[in-house]
């Protein structure tokens, strides 16, 4: 594991092109490959658990991509370390999902996971207050490089992204793995309710724009 300090010269959050899709999706398989939701919507005890993980986050990258959601990037040079993506207030998430979206989940996830990724999205919709809002869909560090700063510098990039859209009232996440909600919590982002989808529990968090970091 690298825990150097970072050169804030070889640092850069910027937003993903095409060609780094490969490994932002990578990074994210491993920083939810034990995320309880995930578990239960593909089946962790099923041989094509891992297969089914991958596929699913491979195609909901290329769903951001071509839907033009934010996903932001922290590089040290030329390596992609982080990721977070994004919906933007008008994204237009939940069960109204693009078709090609579903299809393809449905191929995937089968029927039973594809509904219960709609159910989450739907849920989250539901309960949260804001009207106009983000939503935090992806968050995560390569595993060999974490504890050195890079969720905090990926928070601050999604930040301020939020300040830069006015209609934006803040951004909204759902948490399920109970080791990342310190993070959140640190990050200023506030319980709002707890939710269930399936047999899984998370916390819906919320950091109002407002808030000063």
């Amino acid at each position: 594991m690298n825990t150097a300090p970072l050169n804030p010269d070889d640092i850069k959050a910027v937003y993903l092109t095409e060609e780094d899709l490969v490994v932002a999706s990578s990074i994210l398989y491993q920083a939810y490959h034990d995320d309880p939701l995930f578990m239960e919507i593909f089946k962790a005890e099923d041989d094509e658990y891992e297969s089914r993980l991958r596929g699913a986050i491979r195609e909901e990258l290329n769903t951001f991509w071509r839907a033009r959601q934010p996903m932001i990037g922290i590089f040290e040079g030329q390596r992609l370390l982080a990721v977070a993506c994004v919906l933007r207030p008008d994204a237009g998430f939940g069960p109204g999902r693009f078709w090609h979206w579903r299809l393809k989940m449905l191929l995937t996830a089968g029927l039973f996971g594809t509904r219960q990724m709609v159910e989450k999205e739907q849920k989250v919709k539901d309960n949260v207050p804001a009207r106009h809002y983000h939503l935090l869909s992806f968050i995560g560090v390569h595993p060999d490089h974490q504890h050195r700063g890079l969720g905090h510098l990926l928070m601050g990039a999604v930040d301020t992204l939020v300040r830069e859209d006015p209609q934006s009232q803040g951004v909204a996440v759902l948490v399920t793995l109970p080791k990342c909600l310190s993070f959140f919590e640190h990050g200023q982002y506030h319980h709002l309710s707890e939710l269930q989808v399936g047999r899984i529990r998370g916390q819906l968090m919320f950091r109002d724009r407002s808030e000063k970091s």
